[in-house]
């Protein structure tokens, strides 16, 4: 592989060539920070073969001589991966496969191993019908610009060509081996883990009984199917089991992780839901403790008291887009060493790498109740108490969603409030604040309040909802 590869046009085994003609390119697979699609119709082996092609290609010409891949537990995850496999090594890059794992675990491979680059084979928090691609290169995960230049290079279809040869590792003992000499409990823990039946079922529950803690497993067993409940661990239906657990079992905590284990959830001992912008407060509080004066990010979509506790506390808050990727990039910009996003993804540059790890999120908030002697319902009963709603999902058409967030942004007026634009629209009130943004995961608008008073809640409710109606009356508000 000391050459210079070549570049041809790219037909990998078995691929349909007709599945390229005009218009049957599912360009619409193509998001923010992540590719992502119904895994039979739209991420069949001729796409995925294009794709692998267009990173394969574009990896070489950045000098990277291979690739690390990983895979979740979804059924599809397999086949997409051997052929994701092929295509890459068609384009001469090397393959090093770490089987099935967390999406955090090919993250770290990318620091552990002399490889700086990496696909991760998930469907993330969504459906098992589902599934798609998270990208690095260079350490970077992909966003925006780069992942559009992922479409568009395979949609021209002039890959590389080469022979790469492919290697397998297993990650799994060096990253539990980092995490154990990173974390300290102080006393022991009873904690229930709830795996989704995603890709965490074992690592999880093992690191934890390896930190020394009692650990209730619940839904830890890889099932591509998710038969315990769906995996988005965001949707606060999807904790009632966990919830029952902490209770009835007398737990100090319970940690829910989404099919792929970059995303925590976290239940008090009460059985109470703890908000992710809530867990960041608590994160931010040790961090800051140690770290005076450091940036800590975080999205649209988290509570304005948390950057009023960061700045009481001697700190920056960042206010940035929602998005993992963008999350990372702007950690990077600021050298911010702490932040978190309100759908659960926490990022820990202090004595971590900076990516999100909803496993090594859980160890630090292990860390955290067993060091600092309050109880977890204690610890966060110090944080000022509002009225807000979870992240409120209104369904609108994918091919539509950007621009009607687009019209709310330009023909709404908030005269009183101060109005925030860099993520959909964000409207902060002397009494509360007001978010409506496109998803850019799904076919929906996302929406989240709060206020200082349940009935100050409803009046910022009430005011976004007589101005979005003004835009479009024929959608449905759900809140």
């Amino acid at each position: 592989m000391s050459h210079k590869p070549t570049l041809k046009p790219f037909l990998a085994s078995n691929t349909k060539v007709a599945a390229y003609k005009e218009g049957a390119f599912p360009e619409h697979i193509f998001r923010a920070y992540d590719i992502r699609g119904h895994a039979e119709k739209e991420l069949t082996d001729a796409v995925i073969a294009r794709i692998a092609g267009a990173i394969g290609t574009i990896a070489g010409q950045m000098g990277e001589h291979a690739l690390i891949v990983g895979c979740d537990g979804r059924k599809s995850s397999p086949r997409i991966k051997a052929v994701l496999i092929r295509a890459i090594m068609a384009t001469g890059r090397d393959v090093i496969d770490i089987g099935m794992t967390p999406t955090p675990l090919l993250y770290f491979a990318t620091r552990h191993l002399n490889c700086r680059s990496g696909i991760m084979i998930t469907g993330s928090h969504n459906p098992a019908e589902q599934n798609g691609l998270k990208i690095v290169l260079d350490r970077q995960t992909l966003a925006a610009g780069r992942i559009a230049e992922i479409r568009d290079q395979a949609a021209a279809g002039n890959f590389s060509a080469g022979n790469g040869r492919i290697t397998h590792e297993n990650i799994v003992p060096a990253y539990l081996d980092k995490v154990r000499h990173d974390i300290a409990i102080a006393t022991p823990l009873k904690i229930v883990i709830d795996a989704s039946n995603g890709a965490t079922s074992e690592i999880a529950p093992q690191l934890f009984q390896e930190l020394g803690c009692d650990v209730i497993p619940l839904n830890c067993q890889v099932d591509g199917r998710f038969p315990g409940h769906p995996p988005d661990t965001s949707n606060e239906e999807n904790l009632a089991m966990l919830v029952q657990e902490v209770v009835d079992v007398e737990a100090d905590f319970g940690v829910a992780f989404d099919g792929d284990g970059d995303r925590l959830a976290v239940v008090t001992p009460s059985g109470k839901i703890i908000r992710s912008d809530v867990l960041l407060m608590l994160y931010a509080q040790d961090f800051l403790s140690r770290n005076p004066g450091a940036d800590v990010v975080f999205d649209v979509k988290c509570s304005r008291q948390l950057s009023t506790l960061i700045t009481d506390l001697g700190g920056r808050p960042v206010l940035w887009k929602t998005g993992h990727a963008f999350m990372k990039e702007k950690m990077q910009e600021t050298g911010a060493l702490l932040g978190g996003e309100f759908s659960g993804h926490m990022f820990f540059g202090e004595r971590w790498y900076g990516f999100d790890d909803g496993i090594y999120a859980a160890g630090r908030l292990a860390e955290i109740i067993s060091t600092h002697g309050d109880n977890l319902d204690d610890a966060i009963a110090k944080f000022p108490a509002t009225s807000n709603t979870p992240e409120i999902i209104i369904p609108v058409a994918d091919d539509y969603k950007f621009e009607l967030a687009k019209r709310i942004i330009n023909n709404t007026d908030f005269p009183s409030g101060k109005v925030t634009t860099l993520d959909g629209l964000r409207v902060d009130f002397s009494n509360g604040w007001g978010l409506v943004r496109a998803s850019n995961t799904g076919p929906a608008l996302t929406a989240r309040f709060e206020a200082d008073t349940l009935e100050n809640l409803k009046k910022i409710q009430d005011e976004f909802r007589t101005q979005i109606a003004q835009i479009d009356p024929a959608i449905e508000l759900n809140f």
